[in-house]
């Protein structure tokens, strides 16, 4: 995953960048049906490698790419929740946004974090609910077993099964 920090009134110090960078990477657990399979590592060589050469597989873009903006709102602001964060993370075929504020830069990146993982969550399941269901219409298409039934109101009473 490609992460791009930019920052507004602020300076981006190592261990705010590290910092950005570990808690937007700890979602890369959630992105792994995202990323392509590893079947011809003897061919391009290990991951490692290919990290290390900082080279990417395919038409030499990421599949999933990250940008966070995180800064303060004014110089001048000293009362409430003056430190905000956003990101913004480009998937196949959707794009996932959140946004947060709060009196600490590093709670407020924490927030965008959460908020972002509960919606990779959501469409993770709405994914794998849709391979499922197109799974289930082919099993019926086909006639392997009629056993495979659609869960939809009205459609087992109609087909009397």
């Amino acid at each position: 995953m490609k992460v791009v920090i930019k920052t507004k009134n602020l300076r981006l110090t190592k261990t705010l960048k590290s910092f950005v960078e570990e808690k937007v990477n700890s979602l890369e657990k959630f992105l792994k049906i995202f990323q392509p399979a590893e079947r011809f590592n003897h061919f391009l060589g290990s991951p490692a490698q290919i990290l290390k050469n900082k080279t990417w597989v395919g038409k030499g873009k990421p599949r999933i790419e990250a940008w966070v903006e995180i800064g303060k709102i004014s110089l001048r602001h000293k009362k409430g929740p003056y430190f905000w964060a956003e990101c913004q993370m480009r998937l196949p075929g959707k794009s996932l946004r959140s946004t947060a504020r709060s009196k600490d830069l590093k709670l407020a990146i924490t927030k965008v974090k959460d908020e972002l993982q509960r919606e990779l969550k959501e469409y993770k399941e709405k994914l794998t609910a849709l391979t499922k269901r197109r799974q289930r219409a082919l099993k019926k298409l086909l006639k392997i077993s009629p056993q495979a039934r659609f869960w939809r109101k009205g459609r087992i009473r109609e087909e009397g099964i």
